[in-house]
């Protein structure tokens, strides 16, 4: 029986189950369900335990794996649970021997079923090859960085992930290039801080230096997205390329988390809200049209109302279009778990209203595109997206494809053709 991969959170899992099922297959891993767990709030953990219990339920016969951030920070708890048979780390789901020993594991079980090494002393990357994604989906994700060397004192992940390190660039452009050639036209790079790419590499090559190169060198790609950026770090040659390239399309998302700079501090961010407002409205000037979208938290321990309206007002202030927001979730070991909490009530309502600031952006800019004629990747046979991330409804179009339309008008929640 084939392996079913759950994927929970981000990207780079997205990125990484891709693997996971690849190396599980090899190892001769059969009747399994893997579930590539995601740690970044309260919610994400609970949500993959709920799964889990579903998962059994609706497949009584079949050996639960839990592998992914969750897994590495909170391994004994997923351990404890009965409908678990094993739980891999999150550096140890990416490597060919983990799979084969859990399969001998599961075959003659008593052996311990936690299989979690210490993440932290882990120095590189495995090198792995993502050949074609199995779900066939027009949009290919590429690792080419993972940890973070950056302790934001909301944040469980770099104990998930580890120290920050990079993929050498010749073997990302190998990577972008082979999916190009199994039908891929977007690639997205990807990583946990991914404008600290290169830091770790010989000659500290930076993220503008990557995508220069892939586009040189791989010619063929239509079009190239970048996932989460940090703008702090964002260098002088991306902003050429973003100036500059058709093929790096029009749409940043920004870790910005909070608007306001006495916040920001007590988050150990290192922008100021001015550097913020700066960052958006140069890449405005660059690249006019560029739709950009960012994480923002509401309820951050000792966050007052006034605090949180400069939150608020920074939807408008860096004209952001695609808003994620996150309502804050102390997760247990953080420096913020223990300052002065916001009552939930208020974290609630105040996410509430960042969404709804959201809202009105998106509606605006949905708005804002009747007339324009735009490139649009056929992800179904009922949506594709444009090259600012904007969802637009499409009827009968072959999935994979990209296809120049004029945008005739929305329906509120996607553009129509």
């Amino acid at each position: 029986m084939a392996i079913d991969v759950v994927t929970f959170g981000c990207r780079l899992n997205a990125y990484e189950s891709e693997v996971i099922a690849r190396e599980a297959a090899d190892a001769g891993l059969t009747e399994a369900i893997i579930v590539n767990s995601c740690a970044v709030t309260n919610e994400a953990v609970a949500q993959a335990r709920q799964s889990i219990r579903r998962l059994k339920r609706d497949r009584p016969k079949a050996r639960i794996v839990v592998t992914g951030c969750a897994a590495q920070t909170q391994g004994a708890v997923f351990a404890e649970m009965a409908e678990v048979d094993r739980v891999v780390g999150n550096d140890d789901k990416m490597r060919g021997e983990t799979w084969r020993a859990t399969r001998e594991a599961l075959a003659a079980p008593g052996g311990g079923k936690i299989a979690v090494s210490d993440i932290m002393a882990v120095a590189e990357l495995p090198r792995q090859k993502v050949v074609a994604f199995q779900r066939g989906l027009p949009r290919a994700f590429v690792q080419v960085q993972n940890g973070c060397d950056h302790r934001c004192t909301f944040c469980i992940i770099p104990f998930g992930r580890g120290n920050s390190r990079s993929v050498p660039m010749a073997d990302v452009v190998d990577e972008v290039r082979a999916l190009v050639a199994h039908g891929h036209a977007e690639v997205v790079l990807t990583g946990v801080d991914l404008t600290s790419f290169g830091a770790d590499l010989a000659e500290a090559p930076r993220l503008g230096a990557l995508v220069k190169r892939i586009l040189r060198e791989v010619p063929e790609l239509k079009r190239l997205r970048l996932s989460s950026i940090d703008s702090v770090e964002v260098d002088d040659d991306l902003l050429d390329v973003i100036a500059g390239d058709a093929r790096l399309l029009p749409h940043l998302h920004l870790s910005l988390q909070a608007g306001d700079d006495l916040v920001l501090k007590r988050m150990k961010r290192r922008h100021t809200r001015k550097d913020a407002i700066a960052f958006c409205a140069q890449v405005k000037r660059l690249r006019p049209d560029i739709a950009l979208g960012a994480d923002i938290i509401a309820g951050f321990p000792t966050e007052t109302e006034g605090m949180f309206a400069r939150s608020l007002d920074l939807v408008g202030e860096c004209d952001l279009t695609l808003l994620h927001v996150f309502p804050y979730s102390p997760r247990p070991g953080t420096p913020a778990a223990r300052m002065p909490q916001v009552v939930g009530g208020a974290i609630k309502e105040r996410a509430r209203r960042l969404r709804a600031a959201g809202e009105a952006a998106l509606q605006r800019r949905l708005a804002s595109e009747v007339g324009a004629t735009r490139e649009v990747l056929i992800e179904s046979a009922t949506v594709g997206r444009t090259e600012h991330f904007l969802p637009v409804a499409i009827a009968g179009e072959n999935p994979g494809t990209v296809k120049r339309v004029k945008i005739a008008g929305h329906d509120g929640a996607r553009l129509t053709v």
